[in-house]
């Protein structure tokens, strides 16, 4: 992995997120910018994602048109601006077109605990898209933005993110009952994933939760 713009954190601005691009060779992770400059097609791909039955159960957008797009890409770019979030646009490094998401976010920022979330588009599933961008946007944020635990939650039932957790090297801790409600109006239980920045590289996935 290749990191553009890299930034090597002072005392004074530890736990701030900066702009950077990952270079991951044929997939790019790009910080979402502004509507007026991102192409067409990654304004194309957001409408497309928030109509995915499974992005719209398990990580709704409210990105259903063009406007809606722009005021979502603002958002993300705010979150920039601040330090407090970094929201990542993964590309075809030959095409540019837009494969997922992935976006980290301080919870504790004092604390150095952050929470990190991801979505693919349908014809990018299956590859390691999720996987491998949200391996290489952890290992950002240990290393460059002062990170000390990251967490993942997900619904008992998407289990596809269950797996990219547990690729990731993030391990379970536990069931969080009714924690969140979805893109179907009903709470759901979570598993709980986390990874501090002493845990070693993954090596071999342990296994999800049953329940």
């Amino acid at each position: 992995m290749s990191i553009s713009g890299h930034h090597n954190p002072t005392d004074g601005d530890q736990r701030t997120f900066h702009r950077t691009t990952l270079d991951l060779g044929d997939m790019l992770l790009h910080p979402w910018g502004r509507a007026s400059d991102e192409p067409d097609t990654l304004l194309t791909g957001l409408t497309v994602a928030a109509a995915d039955p499974l992005i719209a159960l398990w990580n709704p957008l409210t990105t259903s048109d063009r406007s809606e797009a722009q005021a979502w890409l603002e958002a993300r770019q705010d979150g920039w601006d601040r330090g407090v979030s970094a929201a990542f646009a993964a590309r075809n490094a030959t095409d540019d077109a837009l494969l997922g998401s992935v976006t980290v976010r301080w919870v504790d920022r004092a604390d150095g605990l952050a929470m990190i979330g991801y979505w693919t588009l349908p014809n990018a599933r299956g590859r390691g898209v999720a996987t491998r961008a949200t391996s290489a946007v952890t290992t950002w944020a240990f290393r460059t933005a002062g990170a000390r635990r990251i967490e993942i939650a997900h619904a008992v039932g998407n289990k596809a993110s269950c797996r990219v957790a547990h690729r990731c090297g993030y391990l379970p801790e536990g069931t969080l009952r009714d924690s969140h409600r979805f893109g179907d109006g009903a709470y759901h239980d979570e598993h709980l994933h986390a990874r501090l920045a002493t845990d070693p590289e993954p090596a071999k996935p342990a296994k999800c939760p049953t329940s």
